[in-house]
Order: structure tokens, then sequence, then C-alpha cells
């Protein structure tokens, strides 16, 4: 076998890998994940009160700070009124409900699955000793 690929890399014959199939995932979020629509500007999921947010928060910060974080409304509501306190954020007015809303229904946290579910009836046995 040694001396065959010695003489094929001898004749300049060149091997090429093929690339890898992706493998499938039954996993229901990555099928999910692959449909959301995000708009091409600022990354965040496309939406009715898409507007409302790239308004009142992309003036400040980038909006990788949004999808790195996940908190539920009122842990949003808090942010904001942190940003208030600390950061010279205007009052939100009418447009803290949509805002609220969009970052609630897209950027909530999301239930994962870190480790297996304990295993349950398990039947022991005892190993016999030679």
């Amino acid at each position: 076998m040694k001396i065959f690929l010695i003489a094929m890399l001898g004749a300049g014959i060149v091997f090429q890998t093929l690339p890898e199939t992706p493998a499938k995932h039954n996993n229901v979020s990555t099928a999910v994940a692959d449909t959301i629509k995000k708009d091409p500007e600022t990354g965040l999921i496309a939406d009715e009160n898409l507007y409302m947010v790239k308004a009142q928060c992309t003036n400040c910060h980038s909006t990788k700070l949004i999808i790195a974080n996940r908190f539920t409304r009122d842990g949003w509501k808090q942010k904001i009124r942190w940003m208030q306190a600390n950061h010279n954020l205007w009052e939100l007015g009418d447009a803290e409900k949509p805002v609220l809303d969009y970052l609630e229904k897209n950027y909530s946290p999301t239930a994962s699955v870190a480790r297996r579910a304990p295993l349950k009836d398990i039947k022991w046995y005892k190993l016999e000793q030679n």
C-alpha cells in the first residue's frame, strides 16, 4: 500500500477530499432557527415592531448587544430603566410598548437542554468477578 501511495504521489496524482456532508439534526429549534427571517441591516429578527427597536435602540448601541441577551419582558424593562437612569436614554413614551413587545417575542429566555434527562427505572445487575 505504501509503495502504491508513493508511486501515485510521485506521478503527480493529487487526492482531493470531498467536503463532509452536514449531519442531519432532528432538533426542532435548529429547523426553526434556520427559517427565521432576519433584517439584513441589523441582524435582528424581522418583525412588525422592528422599526421601533431600530429607532429607539440603535442610536446608542449595536444590535449585537440585543442579540447577545435574553431577558423576560420585565428584565428588558429593567434594562431600559437602567439605561434611562445611567446613560441618558430618553423616555420612550408610546414607543415603549412596541419595543417591549418585540424584545419579549423575539429575545426572551429560551429553554435549552444542557444535560440529558436523568435515567429512570434502572435495572442494576451484579458483576461477576473471575
